[in-house]
């Protein structure tokens, strides 16, 4: 039979490291044998955005907005030790904020749950995912390092109005400041969001933060989610019999770890950005983790949600061999793929799709797997693979 078609193209953003090595093997080893694969392409490692002045991740994040579908490479945001390291013209900002910024989207994480992978909190039964604010906060924030003595203050020139000043703080010596920021547009657009995923998933909502100490800032995403709510969907979830249910972030988080999952956590951008880490890491792997990024009119971005497995790749470098978990990179090619085959009507892609995450699932099933599995594992006997073998073991099950 001959390979399947794609009639739009896809966007796929290269990026670092080993999980740029692995992006490869993906493509040669589980997608091009069956797939005419048409994307976009954007090399966003580190050297290419610092040779463009970061100007190709905003053209990635644009060209996905044009084709609607994208799918994302982990990708290094770099801090001093990384400046030096890839001698860079500035310290970039993360790519990933760039990019969310652009598209003003909520991203929904979720474990990937198999066979064998039982969750470290026990009491943990169904997958919890995180709907993870996408824009501002310290991801698009302003920050000054203060050398000495000085007032510091918050203001705000209206157009064609007064102006506004609050005192931060008055310095007596170094320090640093920080300023950040959102829009009631981008938090009511996440509350849509986080609403309309519950009602299709028919999963509770619960959100939390810390409108106690920000009475201002916090207290305008508690007060949008609730009118936003009650305005549009209490009666909808009323109808499937599922609840939204707001707390203080630190009461949110006890409750979770006593609950069985299966809600929707919706949090603030920071907030999402460690609790996802901390959910998918309870239910076995950073690497057993998708993330798709829905834009309010549409648009998707999936990708892995763990970072470049930078020590793993300096291993790969000295010639050494290394056993790195690929499935969450392989999810988020799979995500894409079946989105962009619901789009187009392309039934083939779809059922592609889910014919890889089957094979990858039950290669792990069967007691094949990557090292950070074999240690977690319930299954009594497990043959460790390499990270290339892993995914020759993902091809063997795909072709069978």
């Amino acid at each position: 039979m001959g390979k399947i078609r794609m009639s739009v193209p896809l966007v796929e953003m290269d990026g670092d490291e080993m999980t740029r090595i692995i992006w490869q093997m993906i493509k040669d080893k589980l997608l091009l044998p069956y797939i005419d694969l048409n994307t976009e392409y954007y090399d966003l490692g580190l050297k290419k955005r610092d040779e463009t002045g970061d100007q190709i991740t905003s053209l990635s994040a644009h060209a996905t907005k044009k084709y609607g579908v994208a799918v994302k490479c982990a990708t290094i945001t770099p801090n001093h030790a990384r400046m030096e390291e890839y001698h860079l013209k500035q310290m970039w900002k993360s790519p990933n904020g760039t990019i969310r910024a652009i598209l003003d989207g909520t991203v929904f994480r979720a474990p990937i749950v198999v066979k064998g992978i039982r969750p470290c909190v026990k009491n943990w039964k169904k997958p919890i995912t995180i709907a993870r604010h996408a824009y501002g906060d310290v991801y698009k924030n302003t920050e000054i390092r203060v050398t000495g003595a000085g007032d510091a203050a918050l203001s705000f020139a209206e157009k064609g109005g007064k102006s506004r000043a609050e005192e931060i703080h008055r310095f007596d010596g170094p320090g640093v400041i920080q300023g950040i920021h959102n829009t009631d547009r981008s938090i009511e657009s996440f509350a849509k969001a986080c609403f309309t995923y519950a009602l299709d998933k028919k999963q509770d909502v619960w959100f939390g933060a810390k409108d106690t100490i920000s009475k201002i800032y916090d207290a305008r995403f508690k007060a949008i989610f609730e009118e936003v709510y009650e305005r549009s969907f209490r009666e909808a979830f009323e109808q499937k019999g599922i609840t939204y249910f707001y707390s203080l972030i630190d009461d949110i988080v006890a409750r979770i770890m006593k609950s069985e999952g299966g809600m929707i956590w919706a949090c603030k951008n920071y907030d999402g950005d460690v609790m996802s880490d901390m959910v998918s890491s309870a239910f076995g792997s950073l690497a057993m983790m998708t993330s798709v990024l829905v834009s309010p009119d549409g648009v998707f971005e999936y990708e892995a949600a763990h970072g470049t497995v930078q020590r793993h790749y300096y291993q790969h470098l000295e010639g050494k061999e290394t056993s790195t978990n690929s499935v969450a990179t392989i999810f988020a090619w799979t995500g894409a793929l079946a989105k962009r085959g619901e789009l187009d009507g392309n039934k083939a892609l779809i059922q592609f799709a889910k014919k890889l995450e089957k094979a990858t699932l039950s290669t792990i099933a069967s007691g094949r797997m990557t090292k950070d599995l074999a240690l977690i594992t319930s299954l009594k006997q497990v043959k460790i693979l390499s990270t290339e073998a892993f995914l020759d073991e993902i091809a063997g099950e795909l072709s069978s």
